[in-house]
This record gives structure tokens, C-alpha cells and sequence, in this order.
């Protein structure tokens, strides 16, 4: 089976969009529809469903796709093994994060030992990054833990806990600290539903009996910080994040009874080729979190 084939048939499952593949692949879309139509024909099953003008991928599809993104992962792990062994650098690390602060350190000095290394970093919700491992778009993510897969290997690198960030000219400024229960008294910022951070935080609320309603939902830690420091209202936001990022005008507050925590690790697909940058960029990574 050629591998055009496979990777044409790759991009109308991303797409669910003839017309979108096609152009995403820069061909006509007939000459893509008569791909797929081939495709189907070796493999003797239909590939997609149409209803109405709605694409689906077929229960046939869906075991193809799968071993398709597995292959082409193997090729792309096979040619990464050459390269290193051919004293070659590999030229891109893709990573996914709940937060680039995470990584600020690890990156400085990763790019010090491999300045020929392209490092990609997105800022990504934990499901996201999972699905790009799962889809050969990531290498490495940093997640909250667990993350169960099957394909996937992780391991714990620190742990994180939620604080509470309010402008000094808060009426909460000063506070020591401000008991779980206590916030729902107060106007709270918080991140949208899809993002762990903010289903860590509704979970621990469940458990203590309460739900927490923010006035307003963000989608990254900076714009909570910034609506703190306004004091438009308290800023839930991870204690890893607060501990580097300009918090001037901001007085953090440590929740209590219970403390809303977890561990923070990094996941990357098991069957990934463990090249020089990878490792050497774990080790940076796992070194940044190391106690002074």
C-alpha cells in the first residue's frame, strides 16, 4: 500500500472535509476522491460515512487510521535513530504544556546545548496534548498526572498547588492564608472548564460539599493574573506559574483545608526513539524542578 495513499487518507480524517483535504494537501478535489475510492478498493471496505453533506470515518476507517498514525510514527522514530546515528541533530522538538512557564527554564538551557534544535511549545489543555501525542503532532508534553493510556509512558516531575492571586488593593490583601470554603464568598477568576487547572479546582469544591461560580472565565494565566492585579476579582492559578511571573501589585494567598494540589509530570508515547535532544531535554526539565 503506497504511503501517499495512507497520508491522503490521514489528512480527510483531520478534516472530515474533502474540500479541505484536498486543499490542505494541494491537489484537486477529484483526484483526492479517486485516491480515497482506491484506497478503499485494497483494503475492501469503505473508509468514510457521508450523511448528507457531513463526513464520518467508518469503523473500518477508524483500524486503518489507527495503524496509519502508528506507522508513520515508526518511520518518523526510524529516521530520527539514523539521523543521531549519522551525528545529526534532530532539527524539531514539538511540545505540548499546560503552561509555557513551565518549561522557561529548561528551554534556556536545552537551546544552549542544542542551538540547531528547533523547539515548538503550545500552550495546550492536558487532552489536547495527549491527542497530539497520540497523533504523532507532539513528542513530549507536560501534563497534571495521571494520564492513562496505554501508549503513553509518564513520570512525575513536581508538585503543584493552587494559590489564590489578588490585587494589593484587594480587600483580601494581607490575608496569610483563606480556607477552600472561604472563596465562595469573594469574586473568583478562574480558567474555562476544559483546562485541568479549573477541573482540579471544581473537583476539590465537590468533595468540600459546594460549587464555586467564577464572575469570569479566561483561557490563559496571564489574562487571570492581569484581571487580579485590577483587582476585578481573586485569580486562581497554579503556584508554579505565581512563583515565575511578574507579580507586582499582587499579593498571592495559599488555599487551605484542603490545599487543591497535584502532580505535574511529563508523557511522551512509549515507542518514541529516546534521541539525544529528548533526553537531554528531560534532564533540563527535570533539573529545573529540583530543590535549590
Amino acid at each position: 500500500m503506497e504511503h501517499r495513499l495512507l497520508q491522503y487518507f490521514i489528512a480527510v480524517c483531520e478534516e472530515l472535509h474533502f474540500t479541505r483535504a484536498a486543499e490542505k494537501l494541494g491537489i484537486n478535489q477529484s483526484t483526492l476522491s479517486h485516491q480515497i475510492q482506491l484506497l478503499e478498493h485494497r483494503v475492501g471496505a469503505p473508509l468514510f460515512v457521508r450523511i448528507g453533506k457531513k463526513t464520518y470515518v467508518s469503523e473500518a476507517g477508524q483500524i486503518l487510521l489507527k495503524h496509519s498514525r502508528n506507522m508513520f510514527h515508526e518511520l518518523e522514530q526510524a529516521a530520527a535513530a539514523i539521523n543521531e546515528l549519522s551525528s545529526l541533530q534532530r532539527g524539531r522538538l514539538r511540545i505540548g504544556a499546560s503552561g509555557n512557564h513551565l518549561l522557561t527554564s529548561a528551554i534556556i538551557a536545552f537551546h544552549r546545548l542544542h542551538p540547531g534544535v528547533e523547539l515548538s511549545v503550545m500552550e495546550l489543555a492536558t487532552d489536547e496534548t495527549k491527542e497530539g501525542l497520540l497523533t504523532n503532532r507532539l513528542d513530549l508534553g507536560v501534563v497534571f498526572l495521571p494520564l492513562e493510556d496505554e501508549l503513553l509512558h509518564s513520570a512525575p516531575l513536581f508538585h503543584e498547588r493552587l494559590q489564590l492571586a489578588v490585587s494589593v488593593h484587594s480587600g483580601l490583601a494581607g490575608t496569610p492564608s483563606i480556607r477552600l470554603e472561604e472563596l465562595q464568598r469573594h469574586p473568583v477568576i478562574m480558567l474555562q472548564h476544559k483546562f485541568l487547572v479549573r477541573q482540579m479546582m471544581d473537583a476539590y469544591c465537590t468533595q468540600s460539599g459546594f460549587t464555586l461560580k467564577p464572575i469570569v472565565e479566561l483561557s490563559t494565566l496571564d489574562a487571570l493574573l492581569q484581571m487580579a492585579r485590577s483587582n476585578i476579582g481573586a485569580a486562581v492559578l497554579p503556584g508554579s506559574f505565581l512563583k515565575t511571573a511578574d507579580c507586582s501589585g499582587i499579593h498571592i494567598i495559599p488555599i487551605v483545608n484542603p490545599v487543591p494540589q497535584r502532580t505535574a509530570g511529563i508523557v511522551y508515547r512509549k515507542e518514541t526513539y529516546m534521541c539525544a535532544s529528548i533526553q537531554t531535554f528531560i534532564r533540563e526539565l527535570t533539573n529545573s524542578f529540583e530543590p535549590d
